[in-house]
């Protein structure tokens, strides 16, 4: 029995990985963003899909279990890690009240105009606070790949943007913790001192944290005659950034946030370029596994007139609420229109927090179905719309501004 599991894990790896690349391919012929390509890969032959009319063993031949989402998340911890390295401690701190700023009010606004928006039409309080949870976090991992892609991480929109979204994270999980309270206990009326208390708490631990990571990484990392033989700094820095994230994990913040962190730290010392290169090969593998197996959890089927009308609201304070509650704060930092449209629009992309509400919810037995399968959709049009929106914003950019 564990073998055949194993088994069936191994292929659907395989053809995750497979057909990601192959449509990565087509995409980037079509001068489209690969990482849509990787999505699309991944809904294509998914369990809800393709995927459906071939089996093995009895089931889909592509299977979303435990171990499959877990290298899932593995793969954004390496995303993010990643996504640390383009950016000192010094930088982000030096951005650190403009990215406060853009990623609290990137919250806040989503979270209240979705409350009261759905309140108003008459969905239930508690699940109405649950559908403006899952319009709070980003995606981030979408946002940095097609940055990545464009050779724009260096850019001053792309610093916001990653910074912004880093806050952005915190606070959606200080968001979440709340909610889910509130959902255990039928309690829709907490108590403010409690909520302040437990943000203030979060917002320590991603402190405490990085300068964990910033005070000690480096020191480990530059002890030159330690490190002799083939591989042992790129297999510290490994075993840094994935201990960090389960540090984090354990403390109650996103596993993300700690590879991030250890990112930021190795950014700064004298071995960055080595890991730079190392961390591409790794990227190889888990930046296309990471999208499709997203793209693999879109299930659609349960889709009616009442889920499309729904979710075309849901979607609608989706993206306006990141363009406003982002873009506009952003103007007063870049003084630049158009830079700061493109955070507001890297910013609309929604991912792990939708699904975990969404999961919440429906386990909880709070939210009905057709609100369930709306979050669902939101998820998944914002994750693809928002590589093809950017792309095209700097495309644009290019043709007005040809130099």
């Amino acid at each position: 029995m564990v073998e055949s599991l194993f088994l069936h894990v191994v292929i659907s790896l395989a053809i995750l990985l497979f057909t990601a690349k192959v449509f990565a391919e087509i995409f980037h012929r079509l001068k489209l963003p690969v990482v849509l390509g990787e999505l699309l890969a991944g809904i294509v032959v998914g369990p809800y899909a393709l995927g459906t009319f071939v089996s093995f063993d009895g089931r889909p031949i592509v299977v979303l279990d435990e171990t499959i989402r877990q290298i899932g998340e593995l793969s954004a911890i390496v995303i993010l890690f990643i996504a640390g390295l383009e950016i000192t401690p010094r930088e982000f701190l030096r951005g650190g009240a403009a990215a406060f700023t853009v990623g609290s009010i990137g919250v806040v606004i989503p979270f209240f105009v979705g409350y009261y928006v759905f309140s108003a039409f008459g969905i239930h309080a508690l699940e109405s606070m649950l559908i403006a949870t899952a319009l709070t976090a980003t995606s981030i991992a979408i946002s940095v790949q097609v940055l990545t892609e464009l050779g724009k991480m260096q850019s001053r929109e792309a610093r916001l943007i990653l910074g912004a979204a880093i806050v952005d994270d915190i606070l959606a999980i200080a968001v979440l913790s709340v909610v889910t309270t509130m959902v255990q206990t039928g309690n829709t009326t907490p108590e403010i001192s409690s909520i302040t208390f437990l943000v203030l708490k979060i917002l320590g631990l991603f402190g405490a944290l990085l300068a964990g990571a910033v005070l000690i990484v480096p020191r480990i990392l530059h002890v030159e005659n330690l490190w002799k033989s083939k591989g042992s700094v790129e297999g510290i820095v490994t075993a840094s950034f994935f201990g960090a994230a389960g540090i984090a994990a354990f403390v109650g913040l996103s596993p993300i946030v700690g590879a991030f962190a250890v990112g930021m730290a190795v950014a700064s010392t004298r071995v960055i370029n080595r890991v730079s290169e190392y961390v591409d090969k790794l990227g190889i593998i888990f930046v296309p596994l990471f999208f499709a197996i997203i793209g693999a959890q879109v299930d659609l089927r349960g889709i009616n007139l009442n889920v499309l009308l729904l979710a075309g609201g849901i979607i609608a304070v989706a993206i306006l609420t990141k363009l406003v509650g982002c873009g506009l704060p952003s103007m007063l930092f870049l003084k630049d229109k158009s830079k700061a449209m493109k955070v507001g629009i890297g910013m609309v992309s929604r991912g792990e927090v939708g699904l975990i509400v969404a999961g919440v919810g429906v386990s909880s037995k709070i939210l009905t179905s057709d609100v369930y399968t709306a979050i669902i959709i939101m998820v998944a049009l914002t994750t693809v719309v928002t590589p093809i929106w950017l792309k095209r914003a700097y495309q644009r950019e290019r043709i007005q501004d040809p130099a």
